[in-house]
């Protein structure tokens, strides 16, 4: 962290007696390039009047890997690995966008156990993301209790998903066509005992974390954010939720199992759009993804014995033209834009990442803020720097 002040003297008055007055311009600040735990590595500029922000300014690119680039010399097998990562938190549902993008091309009709297993994946994804924030934000405002809860019930789906895929956080388990393999004996029983045990534990949040008074002092009426930033910006995600947009991809444009989902899935929604509203969704919204996995898995013991993915050629080559898909991430809408020539490696692979609008709005809403309540606005965005740089 570094800082730099510019001070300057102005003089009043001539001859006797005149008053020498100390003048001052404001503070310009920097908070970072750090490290901040599950975050990445970020930089805020930010311009100070007193301990009031004045202006505020992202500065981004610290881990930019050039992933969309890299899209370009791998085939359709091999870019999941990459699109796998930019948001290390969701590496599921990362995948998921760009195997939906080259089968929509292809024109590809997937295994309906693939798709039901896919949306359970998905969903319980959803859920260990929200648990880091939900310990982790707590934990930047200075209560160290909950994080360790969290990563209690994250390590129990963990588990599951590393059995299921090999994986702990970078799982490549999507195909071009469905999974990479059939889940082994016994582990959708497994799971459904995994969601069980996470529901139980969940009113630990509701009842340490919103029932604490000086969490709800801190974050009341703090980062308000107006509903017409949000759709300037492109804000998406719990974030905008929070502000009154009700927009959610997965009730308003249906994809994997979601269509037969509509009397499990809720669209939780606040009208204050500040820090407390935030956290409030995303929790609300963590009850509602274990709701999801287990009229999946309830789903998925009713299906007769069938593939869990379709058989490919030794080559895969998408047909020449374009599409694009987009899915509702745990952080806000992802979006890829596929363009082909027709070869086995992509023309071109835009991805249109949540964090990357969620993170620039910090612009609006931090300036006439305190600098202490900058730490509970900056947590509260809920973003991946890497989902940013890419």
């Amino acid at each position: 962290m570094a800082d730099s002040v510019h001070m300057k003297e102005t003089t009043v008055g001539i001859g006797a007696g005149a008053a020498t007055e100390l003048g001052t311009s404001d503070m310009v600040l920097n908070i970072g390039p750090q490290h901040p735990s599950t975050h990445g590595v970020l930089r805020l500029k930010l311009r100070l009047s007193g301990e009031r922000i004045s202006e505020a300014e992202p500065v981004i690119g610290y881990m930019h890997r050039g992933a969309e680039k890299l899209f370009e010399a791998r085939d359709y097998r091999q870019i999941i690995m990459l699109a796998n990562r930019h948001d290390w938190l969701s590496a599921f549902g990362n995948e998921l966008g760009v195997v939906l993008a080259v089968e929509r091309m292809l024109g590809m009709e997937v295994p309906v156990r693939a798709t039901w297993t896919r949306t359970l994946l998905a969903e319980l994804n959803r859920v260990l993301n929200h648990l880091m924030f939900l310990g982790s934000y707590p934990l930047e405002l200075g209560g160290i209790t909950p994080i360790f809860h969290a990563f209690d019930e994250r390590e129990r789906l963990q588990a599951a998903l590393e059995e299921a895929s090999g994986g702990r956080m970078h799982y490549m388990f999507n195909r071009v066509g469905g999974l990479k393999e059939d889940l082994p004996a016994g582990w959708y029983g497994r799971v459904r005992g995994a969601v069980a045990a996470v529901r139980a534990k969940t009113e630990i949040f509701d009842r340490l974390v919103l029932g604490n008074e000086i969490f709800r002092a801190r974050t009341t009426g703090v980062g308000v954010l107006r509903q017409d930033l949000v759709h300037a910006y492109g804000v998406s995600g719990p974030i905008a939720r929070a502000s009154g947009v009700d927009f959610d991809l997965r009730r308003d444009e249906p994809y994997l199992a979601y269509g037969e989902l509509a009397d499990v899935l809720r669209v939780p929604t606040r009208e204050t759009g500040d820090c407390l509203a935030r956290f409030e969704c995303l929790l609300e919204q963590l009850h509602n993804s274990l709701d999801l996995a287990d009229a999946c898995l309830d789903r998925i013991a009713e299906l007769p014995p069938g593939p869990i993915n379709v058989r490919l050629p030794k080559v895969l080559k998408a047909p020449e033209g374009t599409t694009y898909a987009w899915t509702e991430n745990p952080l806000g809408v992802n979006g890829y834009y596929l363009v082909s020539r027709g070869d086995k490696t992509p023309w071109r692979l835009k991805l249109r990442s949540a964090s990357f609008n969620n993170l620039q709005v910090l612009s609006e809403i931090l300036p006439g803020t305190l600098v202490p309540d900058m730490v509970a606005i900056l947590g509260s965005m809920f973003f991946v720097v890497g989902d940013v740089d890419k």
